[in-house]
């Protein structure tokens, strides 16, 4: 009997001003994908924090896999520098994990940034090593004996799919994690690291001229240009 794995993947801090984007990729049994339902898994976002925390050590327990990327705010920066959209270097990033996943996939399901959804999954298509087909587009090779695992990317995957709110959650903690350890490096709160967050705009408008801090700080984000320019013109 063939054992049907499958993937599913998300992200923490896209919008974010400050701190790490991370992306997951959880992969699991399709009987143990139950297991992240019974256990109380959904999308990060409905979840405290500590909950998340117990869930997301659950989630290692029950996962054939769990694979983890940051992507730095340099990496970023310098991205958009080189007119490489978020969602090319998100897909590209996700692509490079699925490929690191050590089991066959049937189904790889992503939460897809993208405003037409498709077009994320046909992007990790193209970046990937491994043979893929986005959902909708048939096997060009029919008995040429390779599997191929079929990309779903949809909106709101994270509350659709349990595998996919799986990965949001290892996802959500990490970035978590990573936020508290800048904020101790650097001895100063950083809060959530996002532009709604009044802690994090008060903590950056402070010290600007910390290089420390500008290294994990998303130059190029309208809300730093915003700050950048409000500061010039206070003096």
């Amino acid at each position: 009997m063939v054992r049907i794995i499958l993937c599913g993947g998300d992200e923490a801090g896209r919008g974010a001003l400050l701190g790490p984007l991370v992306i997951s990729l959880v992969a699991a049994g399709r009987g143990a994908v139950g297991k992240f339902s019974k256990i109380g898994v959904r999308d990060s976002k409905l979840l405290s924090r500590r909950r998340r925390e117990m869930l997301y050590e659950a989630i290692r327990d029950i996962a054939s896999e769990v694979k983890v990327d940051m992507i730095s705010p340099q990496e970023i920066n310098d991205a958009m520098k080189n007119s490489i959209s978020l969602n090319e270097l998100e897909a590209i990033r996700f692509a490079r994990l699925y490929d690191s996943v050590g089991v066959d996939v049937d189904t790889l399901y992503l939460d897809s940034p993208d405003v037409i959804a498709d077009k994320f999954g046909i992007r990790v298509n193209m970046a990937s090593s491994k043979p893929t087909r986005p959902a909708g587009v048939k096997q060009l090779q029919k008995g040429d004996g390779i599997r191929y695992a079929r990309i779903i990317a949809e909106h709101k995957a994270d509350s659709k799919y349990p595998v996919v709110s799986a990965a949001s959650i290892v996802a959500k903690v990490t970035r978590d994690r990573a936020m508290d350890a800048i904020s101790k490096e650097l001895g100063m709160d950083l809060g959530s690291g996002y532009p709604s967050d009044d802690v994090t705009i008060e903590a950056v408008k402070r010290n600007l001229d910390s290089a420390e801090l500008l290294r994990h700080i998303r130059d190029r984000w309208a809300t730093m240009q915003n700050i950048k320019q409000t500061r010039l013109a206070s003096f």
